[in-house]
């Protein structure tokens, strides 16, 4: 049987196959590796991990944004690659622009690096936009996204998105679960609610707000209902009316029409 090490050893490999085939010098990627634990290689596939080694290689201490896009490998809308400095509520920028674009986040990957980098990947998608439309729309997100973000101005509210007709006659009544992980060192946040544009932007800017931070999450929606879980931390969670007023917001926001 194939230990965890054997398999992520096995990825790695795959990866610097890749990374030959575009050219990469030998070895260019460890710039990057190095700052990397094998969470990372656990969380991404072989051809992720190619990828962003690929665009970051030669600019792993770099001070400005990076933003690249590609069309999904599921063959679903755009994979957006996000590399920065960490920086207060950034899952929230993110989605919120994602929001504003009317782009529904399909995947979200969210990972700190060892030298307090943020290196998040994204899975978007429009519904209302012909697959032929994403060639098109790389160049964008990849300009505006990267403008959003080197701006760092006030966190904008997130957008109302328009609940479908199937909702509305069928609504989903919204569950949040919200409690220690194994290690208590973090919170696990679980949320049920139906899916509509914007709503992983209402829910990062509550915990924005709340002085929350986001150190993953697994996005995972079936159909029009999302089903997200968020490893979270922050001062205030260790106060219990203080989780009594994030799970109430958070109500709030999934119950708006």
């Amino acid at each position: 049987m194939r230990s965890l090490d054997d398999s992520l050893e096995a990825r790695r490999r795959e990866a610097e196959r890749q990374l030959r085939l575009y050219a990469v010098p030998q070895d260019a990627e460890q710039a990057l590796w190095r700052k990397l634990d094998n969470v990372y290689f656990q969380r991404h596939s072989a051809d992720e991990i190619a990828w962003h080694a690929r665009q970051l290689y030669f600019r792993v201490e770099g001070r400005e944004p990076i933003v690249k896009a590609r069309l999904s490998r599921s063959g679903v809308g755009l994979q957006v690659m996000i590399y920065l400095p960490d920086q207060r509520a950034l899952f929230a920028r993110i989605c919120g622009f994602f929001g504003r674009e009317r782009l529904s986040i399909l995947d979200a990957k969210v990972y700190t690096t060892r030298h307090g980098y943020a290196l998040d990947t994204f899975t978007v998608h429009d519904p209302a936009s012909p697959d032929t439309a994403y060639r098109a729309a790389i160049s964008y997100v990849e300009f505006e996204l990267k403008r959003a973000l080197a701006e760092d101005g006030p966190l904008e509210p997130p957008p109302v998105g328009r609940m479908s007709r199937h909702l509305k006659h069928f609504p989903l009544t919204p569950e949040v679960s919200l409690f220690p992980d194994d290690k208590g060192t973090h919170y696990i946040l679980e949320i049920v609610a139906g899916d509509r544009p914007g709503l992983l932007a209402r829910i990062a800017y509550t915990l924005a707000t709340a002085n929350v931070n986001v150190a993953s999450a697994k996005i995972n929606t079936l159909g029009e209902r999302a089903e997200d879980v968020f490893l979270i931390d922050g001062a205030r969670l260790h106060d219990e009316a203080a989780l009594l007023r994030l799970e109430t917001a958070l109500y709030d926001q999934l119950r708006v029409s």
